[in-house]
């Protein structure tokens, strides 16, 4: 089964569906509305977790080097961002 894809000039720049991303953008969200507390805590870790597998399926098997270099991208994001929260 084909999923459909959004191509710009023949280079596929979004897949739909992403569900690892779709559930790191609805926890950005909650966290967002929350501010603080143990949901935005979860929140949080469930975006963090979400963009990781996003992030490693997207430049282990991306479709091509533009999909790659976004899950880099977004790994690198994650180290950034969890860095920041522990130190």
């Amino acid at each position: 089964m084909r999923y459909p894809s959004l191509q710009v000039r023949g280079v596929t720049v979004a897949q739909f569906p992403n569900p690892p991303l779709i559930l790191a953008f609805l926890a950005a969200a909650v966290s967002w509305v929350a501010d603080e507390g143990s949901i935005y805590e979860v929140a949080r870790a469930v975006f963090y977790v979400a963009l990781t597998v996003w992030a490693w399926e997207e430049a282990a098997r991306g479709v091509n080097l533009f999909r790659k270099t976004l899950g880099v991208g977004g790994l690198i994001y994650v180290v950034v961002g969890l860095a920041a929260v522990i130190s």
